[in-house]
């Protein structure tokens, strides 16, 4: 693979249909190595007859230099190698750095298509249902408490088990507690065990495992997301090797579904005996998949035999970091994605096309407790309307009001909504700048020195708690009356019953920044799943992506 990536790098700089004179001082330079390495790599690539080579005798005399070897080609043959040995960043990376034009991501977009998705093959007389996955994410860690991307609560989600669920269907369902109870206060919760429910390791789940796992929550500094909630616990105690009693400071009506979300998952007590950023990299839970390997660029899943709702129809799950958009091709090629999330071009004939009733909600927010001319409502209403897609973003020169340059603050993830956002401000004659900062960056002060703040809002199962969440975030960034009738009506909702009433309240309080533009929504789309009618089992956990363990592919 090394080879290859010599000869991507010397073709971008020299190649060309013709005999090409240069020195060896040159190919040196452009390979970043001695004469004599440089010349070794060369007889290498010549005798796999991707080039020709005559050289000429004398330093600095120009010898010649043939391209036989098509680049993309070898660009592929190094892809299925990166595959192969699944380190398929850096083969991306170094392909991208040295392709000359689109058509070489298409080849190999064509290519990754192929590899993807469901293989089976058959060891000891056993038919092995292997599913591969692209996820544009890298994966960091699957410890419920320090996760911060979809992707890894994806992974997390069938690693580990709450003591309930949800069901699109039923609502909150039974988890690893087969039952609860909540007093008339509706602060005491008593749940009720599931017995010998095995670990990935073996041990028998208890209620020490869920008192150990709660106690993390209310004890971590971490800023997480759904901390206001859990910080509400102020007890939490085993009284029996089944039963557990949790106590909340006050009526939260939200506390039952924030124990559906995959920051509640239950893990086991003795992973206190090791490092706990080991236990990231290393997860054990209850879940239908153990995870069996992890890498910068792979994630392997393994069906757990013993899992206490039954075992999944797959046997192995392998989750690649590919760093483009895998779902940009064309799905009518020939062997194809079994399941693709978020499809660019989901709508051919020969794919059938699911809808999980979840959207992404994208919007920007203007930063009114910072001491500046954002302070100006007039100003807040024209940056706000530069934004509005139906409007031309024509330029108009300089706004009277225009303040200094506006720092625009989000994550790498957002960045390119960021990016349209400055755009379209400085055509209006805004001075802009954008500051993309890690998730954990970005829940720190960061926010607070910015202007304008980019946002995202998955809109799916959980979007109570995640609207609660926001709401909470979003009233760091205003004056403090605003602040105050923000965390007020929050209050209420959190002691709600009717959910009807709840979203009343959420909506109450999205139309008030509205009105005083501290808040616009830039859109809002769906999240789909594409996959082949070979597929059966699609089903969507409670954030909307497929649920793999009940994917099944029919033998053919």
């Amino acid at each position: 693979m090394k080879l290859h990536s010599h000869f991507l790098k010397l073709h971008s700089h020299h190649g060309g249909p013709a005999e090409i004179p240069v020195t060896l001082d040159e190919l040196a330079h452009t390979l970043g190595c001695t004469h004599r390495n440089a010349l070794h790599i060369i007889n290498k690539m010549a005798g796999l007859a991707w080039i020709t080579w005559t050289p000429s005798r004398g330093r600095g005399k120009r010898s010649k230099l043939t391209f036989l070897a098509d680049a993309e080609e070898i660009a592929l043959e190094s892809m299925k190698q990166a595959i192969s040995s699944k380190d398929v960043g850096s083969a991306i990376e170094g392909i991208r750095g040295h392709a000359r034009s689109s058509s070489l991501q298409n080849t190999l977009q064509g290519w990754l298509l192929a590899y993807f998705g469901h293989h089976s093959e058959i060891r000891s007389n056993k038919q092995i249902d292997t599913l591969r996955l692209p996820v544009n994410q890298k994966l960091h860690t699957f410890d419920p408490l320090y996760m911060n991307l979809l992707a890894e609560s994806f992974v997390s989600s069938h690693v580990f088990d709450g003591l309930v669920g949800r069901s699109s269907e039923r609502g909150i369902v039974p988890g690893l507690a087969h039952a609860w109870d909540v007093d008339g206060s509706r602060t005491g919760w008593t749940f009720h065990l599931r017995k010998e429910v095995l670990f990935h390791h073996g041990k028998v789940l208890s209620a020490e495992d869920v008192v150990y796992s709660l106690q993390r929550l209310m004890q971590t500094s971490q800023r997480t997301l759904y901390s206001s909630i859990f910080k509400e616990i102020t007890g939490v105690e085993a009284l029996n090797s089944t039963t557990v009693r949790i106590v909340l400071r006050k009526p939260n009506e939200l506390f039952l579904p924030f124990l559906c979300t995959s920051r509640a998952a239950i893990v086991p007590r003795d992973i206190e005996s090791g490092p706990e950023g080991d236990f990231g990299r290393r997860p054990v839970g209850t879940g239908p998949f153990k995870l069996v390997e992890i890498s910068e660029e792979l994630c392997v899943l393994e069906v757990f035999p013993y899992y206490y709702q039954g075992r999944a129809h797959l046997d192995r799950v392998e989750i690649l970091h590919v760093p483009f958009g895998i779902g940009q091709v064309q799905p009518d090629t020939a062997s194809a994605f079994h399941v693709i999330p978020n499809p660019s071009t989901a709508d051919a004939a020969s794919w059938s096309r699911i809808h999980s009733e979840s959207y992404v909600r994208k919007f920007v927010t203007c930063n009114t407790k910072k001491n500046g001319p954002l302070s100006d409502p007039q100003l807040r209403a024209d940056i706000l309307s530069c934004l509005d897609e139906t409007a031309s973003p024509s330029a108009t020169g300089t706004p009277e009001l225009a303040p200094g340059p506006l720092q625009i603050a989000t994550i790498p993830q957002y960045l390119g909504d960021a990016g349209h956002i400055a755009s379209r401000l400085i055509l209006r004659g805004y001075a802009c700048s954008v500051l993309s900062v890690s998730p954990e960056e970005f829940k720190g002060p960061v926010r607070l020195q910015s202007d304008l703040i980019v946002f995202s809002l998955l809109r799916d199962q959980d979007e109570e708690l995640r609207l609660f969440d926001l709401y909470q975030t979003l009233a760091e960034h205003v004056e403090p009356g605003i602040r105050a009738g923000i965390e007020g009506m929050l209050n209420l909702i959190a002691r709600e019953p009717d959910p009807r009433a709840r979203a009343r309240g959420f909506k109450r309080i999205e139309d008030k920044l509205t009105q005083d533009h501290q808040l616009h929504i830039l859109y809002e789309k769906p999240v789909q799943t594409a996959y082949l009618p070979s597929v059966r089992g699609v089903t969507f956990n409670s954030q909307g992506w497929v649920d793999l363990r009940h994917l099944w592919f029919p033998r053919v």
